[in-house]
């Protein structure tokens, strides 16, 4: 304090006042209303110059107690010991061992050379899997959901591909800690609305900005129109329902025809005089067959129309997403071999007259008939995307072969968005995108004790920590003094 005095008055500059305020901020073991009330004991000169010292030196406060809160992730070379290590695509290895260093798996085995200088965690009676990936999200797309202000993932207008879900993406989301300290490391976070939503992006639930989060997948999303009752509260008539559906496959069709055209426009002048047109030119990779189509489709009867729908369009590059009801027409969907990310899976049946266990048996009923089939949870309203595990485990316990369902949450969903390369499976050559746990990661006892993403050893704390560690230890308790 003597030094922040000393410095006041030093011809009472502004600067050698902002200087003494800093020391103040950075004094150990003092919160932020202490740091106030001792410069509101020193300052008594209501000035401008005064305010903005003042403005600047509790900014520097908050975020001096801020950083002291915040853990910060880890890079280097690790070596995970002693664990079983559920590879995947290659079985499973006893008592193994997972280098990861550069970002990447260098090793994998039972006769594994631990680097100079490695970090050695020892894992042993614990289980290393392949970071989860949810195909079905809007992670930082949506914050609060009673504020719209903070609602990122539905624009104005039917026909919006070109709106980027990457663009939108905020990487200090409260959800993605949540999510990714549960397993979850990677999601397809997408936009909802109209017939083309958007772009959507999967995205790594590690990084500062929306570029070193991204997964190296993009696709548009399409919402196929549909032909029946949005639900109990849709009180339409059914000749209401069928011009509604007709109007909006009109729409569809005259979309698709102008971005087909756009694309001949911009193949017969390579790309030099097709015109500024956002919409087409979203489109325009899709048509080409180098981006993939995403479309939300449910009841049996609109899934049934979609696959006619492309195979009439020829669109190369395609999955079908929601597919509540794909068990009804799963030989169809088997026969266009069209991959299916479905889900969620805790979720009622579509008709009232369906058994109650019909969502959670779908995606078994879909593999079994030859599908390519991936889980995702799709709980935008309460952002529970770290229930992703509990999908899987319900589709399991519903008829669906263990081992695949695994594989509907990690290789298979990388498979499908095209980065099978990096993701899914634990590999040498692959992404340092695993996690460490005590159990089946199926069981809800089963707790996850390391993170790694691109490496990165993850700080295993979230909202939903602090919170638990805050009310477990309450002081001064729950007593009167």
């Amino acid at each position: 304090m003597k030094n922040f005095q000393r410095n006041l008055n030093q011809n009472n500059r502004p600067s050698s006042r902002v200087t003494a305020m800093m020391e103040i901020a950075s004094l150990p073991n003092t919160n932020p209303m202490q740091m106030l009330a001792k410069m509101f004991s020193i300052f008594r000169m209501p000035n401008f110059q005064l305010l903005s010292g003042f403005l600047t030196a509790l900014l520097c406060a908050v975020v001096f107690h801020i950083e002291a809160q915040n853990q910060k992730g880890k890079y280097g070379t690790f070596a995970l010991t002693h664990s079983t290590v559920e590879t995947v695509t290659k079985g499973t290895i006893t008592d193994g061992t997972v280098v990861i260093s550069n970002g990447k798996i260098v090793s994998v085995g039972t006769n594994v050379t631990i680097p100079q200088g490695a970090e050695v965690i020892d894992c042993k009676g614990q289980f290393i899997y392949p970071g989860m990936i949810d195909g079905g999200t809007n992670l930082g797309l949506s914050e609060v959901g009673s504020d719209p202000r903070t609602q990122d993932f539905n624009e104005l207008g039917d026909v919006d591909p070109q709106m980027k879900a990457l663009t939108a993406v905020n990487p200090n989301a409260v959800a993605i800690p949540v999510t990714r300290v549960s397993g979850v490391t990677t999601a397809l976070t997408s936009p909802s609305g109209g017939i083309f939503s958007g772009t959507a992006a999967l995205i790594n639930l590690h990084g500062y900005t929306p570029e070193q989060m991204f997964a190296g997948f993009e696709g548009v999303v399409m919402n196929y129109p549909s032909g029946g009752r949005r639900g109990f509260f849709d009180h339409r008539t059914d000749e209401e329902i069928k011009k509604a559906t007709e109007k909006s496959l009109k729409t569809l069709n005259e979309v698709w025809e102008r971005a087909v055209q756009y694309y001949k426009v911009d193949s017969a002048t390579k790309g030099k005089n097709a015109g500024y047109y956002p919409e087409m030119q979203a489109l325009l990779p899709v048509v080409k067959g180098d981006m993939m189509l995403l479309i939300e489709v449910n009841k049996a009867k609109d899934i049934t129309a979609t696959l006619k729908w492309v195979k009439e369009r020829k669109i190369s590059k395609v999955a079908l997403t929601g597919v509540a009801e794909g068990w009804r027409v799963a030989d169809q969907l088997a026969k266009a071999k069209i991959p299916v990310i479905t889900g969620g899976v805790l979720e009622l049946p579509t008709r009232e007259y369906d058994r109650y266990d019909q969502s959670y048996a779908n995606p078994g009923l879909l593999k079994k008939a030859g599908v390519k089939v991936a889980i995702r949870t799709m709980e935008k309203g309460n952002q529970n995307f770290r229930n992703l595990p509990y999908h899987a485990g319900f589709a399991v316990a519903y008829g669906m072969d263990k081992a695949d369902a695994l594989k509907a949450i990690t290789i298979v969903p990388a498979e499908i968005f095209g980065v099978a390369d990096k993701l899914g499976s634990i590999e040498v050559g692959k992404s340092g995108t695993l996690f460490v746990c005590d159990g089946d990661p199926f069981e809800t006892k089963t707790q996850i004790k390391q993170v790694f993403i691109d490496g990165w050893q993850i700080p295993m704390s979230s909202r939903q920590t602090l919170l638990y560690d805050e009310f477990l230890k309450r002081e001064p308790g729950l007593s009167k003094k």
